[in-house]
């Protein structure tokens, strides 16, 4: 008899609020602002904004780990360290989930990673959900003295620490130190762990992504393929008597004035009206999506009318 469980894993207030099995809800990229002609946004007026997206209802804002600015990149994200802006926005908010989309593990001493997501998970009271990754930008592992070709054995051994780190009197021995069973870290998450989502496959095989993390975090696709990326994770899963996972992604948007404006291509998105964003999100619930965290950066029309026009038009639609 299979002893796969449907029902995604109750573990803090930010994972269990944001995540519901066959259901969509909507997130937004941090920084909220058009900076489509430059790397480096100028990170105005982001506290009030975020105030009000918490306002308006949407689930989670999220931050990204981009150590360095590097030009082939061409995108800055909200500069500040995520954790330190994390604890920032902890104090400052009260019920949005705290996301970091996501934190680079061979870059970080996972130490310091584990006592930072604990330490901003009982500061938002269990709202942090921490996405992992191997990293894409090779210009930074040198800088940082990191091997870029070893970077998926060096997540997995990450990986590994962080989970038994957040456990009592520690015992584990690999590269990155020995825990021995007589020292601890404090503080611990709210609950047993925080929640952690894998983005991408972070250089790992798919057994293995089916049986560690607590969901995935990928890129836009056309449906289709989405649908066929979101059977073949859950499948995985299924196949090893696991527990189910939910799936987010990200999605830029440019949302015009016009609400029946037919859609044009932009850089992972749509330049669009709220009727063809609404009926792309309700395909995305359809097939398995279970979270999609909107990007700003193209967007042309005033944050503050975007943000009110999205929680008027779309997300009164997947309450």
């Amino acid at each position: 008899m299979s002893t796969y469980i449907e029902e995604f894993e109750t573990i803090n207030k930010g994972y269990n609020s944001t995540f519901k099995v066959n259901k969509l809800s909507l997130g937004l990229v941090v920084p909220l602002e058009n900076y489509s002609n430059t790397a480096i946004p100028s990170m105005n007026n982001q506290l009030e904004r975020i105030l009000l997206a918490e306002q308006l209802g949407f689930s989670s804002i999220w931050l990204r780990d981009i150590p360095f600015n590097v030009p082939s990149f061409g995108d800055g994200g909200q500069m500040f360290d995520p954790f330190t802006y994390l604890g920032f926005l902890a104090a400052k908010t009260s019920k949005i989930t705290l996301g970091v989309g996501s934190v680079i593990l061979p870059l970080r001493h996972p130490a310091h990673i584990a006592k930072a997501a604990a330490s901003i998970d009982v500061l938002s009271n269990g709202r942090l959900i921490l996405g992992v990754a191997s990293g894409d930008r090779p210009e930074e592992y040198p800088a940082l003295n990191k091997d870029y070709a070893n970077r998926g054995e060096i997540f997995r051994e990450s990986f590994k620490y962080i989970k038994e780190v957040w456990e009592n009197y520690p015992s584990l021995d690999n590269s990155f130190g020995n825990l021995y069973g007589g020292i601890d870290m404090l503080p611990k998450p709210t609950v047993n762990k925080v929640p952690m989502l894998i983005t991408g496959a972070s250089q790992q095989d798919s057994k293995w992504l089916a049986q560690n993390g607590q969901g995935w975090i990928t890129y836009p696709r056309d449906p289709i393929y989405q649908a066929k990326f979101i059977d073949t994770c859950r499948s995985q899963v299924k196949e090893l008597d696991g527990v189910n996972k939910p799936i987010s992604q990200s999605l830029y948007i440019d949302l015009v004035d016009d609400d029946d404006a037919k859609p044009k291509p932009i850089h992972l998105g749509y330049r669009c009206g709220t009727k063809y964003l609404l009926e792309q999100l309700k395909t995305l619930e359809a097939i398995g999506i279970n979270h999609v965290a909107l990007n700003l950066r193209f967007n042309q029309a005033n944050i503050e009318k975007t943000l009110n026009k999205l929680a008027e038009n779309i997300l009164v639609e997947f309450k």
